[in-house]
């Protein structure tokens, strides 16, 4: 029985990848399964490409508003009790239904692979609050499915953020917390420089609980929800198999990926995802086995500067267009105008306008902050609401099967008065 070293030395030997990768569509193709309702007149649209759509025995189902339609699906490997939901990008139309999902299927993360903008393409809706430090806004407001979802937090980690949001339901005031773990140094069908950076990316989701089986399904996306996002997929759910079983004899790669394709359609999409694959699953395996664990990789260096464009500049400053305004030659900053002609003037400011607008900011900040104590002290409350409703079903059980017992021996007692200390009056009956 080969193990998966000696199946990546034969691959890597013979430069076989690409053969490797047709192998698995060709044999994916051959799956039968239907996806009628991603063709429908009413939801083509709702598609990001034309190529990639939700099998109908998988796809994940919305509960509220007028259509039930969103292009996620299932991912269930049950021999290692993991469920995953994989999705596109949301569109422009599409983020109220995204965040509805979130809350319906009550999933404690979000995991981003990918950037809004990619070589001048648009990649993803821009469906989450940037935060006004970054100049937009805390508060993200899905009138569609009456949820809001505000900005918390916001911690960089080098090579990926961690955003803490607080989604709320308008209509009940009950409010979740959601983490969104958004790695922004994958471009579209390329591979990480290492594996090192990846592992602790997903050791940082793992450690969250995200992934528990107490709560719901985390939604993973990159574009399409099928390449960068079936690469973090198989790679954790290969890693488990060896974590249960201790070794990595009998875990087939291929195998795994045939299986999750039975689930969502086109999972890797390029030789050079399923070998950045293999080479994650060694190296996870290689720490999990010796027993240092995904958190003994450390990532001393940034990987690569990410292909988002650099912020507009400021409003107040206009400034010539240059070779400079461009990004990968495809995005130039609009050009700012506010109707106030040379623009010579538009910098020159007194020191009461200048004293107004750090004030104005400091108002902001400080609301800012209430607000997000204010929605902190909520979820906690949620939280501890939670436990006590879980705690009191755990009591209220073990009263149960307590109550029962005394009842057993209750009804003992008297059977046993009944039949030793006289019959209680059968006897006399009995002698009639």
């Amino acid at each position: 029985m080969s193990t998966i070293q000696d199946e990546f030395k034969r691959i890597e030997e013979k430069k076989a990848w690409g053969a490797e990768f047709i192998k698995i569509r060709v044999a994916s193709s051959e799956y039968e399964y239907t996806h009628r309702d991603a063709k429908k007149p009413q939801n083509k649209a709702l598609n990001r490409y034309r190529d990639v759509s939700p099998y109908d025995h998988t796809r994940v189902k919305l509960q509220g508003g007028i259509s039930d339609y969103i292009n996620a699906s299932l991912v269930q490997l049950p021999n290692v009790n993991r469920r995953y939901i994989l999705t596109q990008g949301p569109l422009p139309h599409t983020i109220s239904h995204f965040w509805q999902m979130v809350w319906e299927q009550n999933s404690k993360a979000v995991i981003m692979l990918n950037n809004v903008i990619e070589k001048g393409t648009v990649k993803c809706a821009q469906y989450f609050p940037k935060g006004e430090d970054s100049g937009g806004d805390d508060v993200l407001n899905c009138e569609e499915s009456n949820l809001h979802v505000n900005l918390l937090k916001e911690e960089d980690f080098g090579y990926y953020l961690v955003r803490t949001l607080v989604v709320e339901d308008v209509k009940s005031g009950e409010a979740k917390e959601v983490l969104q773990f958004h790695y922004n140094r994958w471009s579209d069908f390329s591979v990480p420089k290492s594996p090192d950076a990846f592992l602790r990316f997903l050791h940082h989701i793992r450690k969250s609980g995200s992934l528990d089986d107490n709560v719901g399904p985390p939604v993973i996306h990159c574009s399409a929800g099928i390449g960068r996002s079936g690469t973090l997929c198989l790679v954790d759910t290969c890693l488990l198999m060896i974590e249960k079983q201790g070794s990595t004899d009998g875990v087939n790669v291929h195998q795994v990926l045939l299986e999750m394709r039975r689930c969502r359609m086109g999972l890797i999409q390029t030789p050079d995802q399923l070998r950045f694959s293999y080479l994650a699953i060694m190296e996870g395996a290689k720490a999990v086995l010796d027993g240092k664990g995904l958190e003994s990789f450390h990532v001393e260096q940034v990987e690569t500067i990410p292909e988002n464009p650099p912020p507009l500049p400021p409003r107040q400053i206009k400034r010539p267009h240059s070779p400079d305004d461009e990004v990968e030659g495809h995005i130039k900053h609009p050009k700012e105008d506010d109707g106030s002609g040379d623009g010579e003037t538009i910098c020159q400011e007194n020191s009461s306008s200048t004293n107004d607008s750090s004030e104005q900011a400091e108002l902001r900040r400080r609301k800012r902050q209430e607000k997000n104590k204010a929605l902190a002290d909520k979820v906690a409350e949620m939280k501890k609401k939670q436990r006590d409703s879980e705690d009191w079903n755990d009591k209220k059980s073990m009263y149960q099967y307590l109550g029962i017992g005394v009842g057993l021996c209750v009804g003992a007692f008297l059977l046993y008065r009944w039949f030793i200390g006289g019959g209680g009056g059968m006897e006399p009956s009995l002698a009639q």
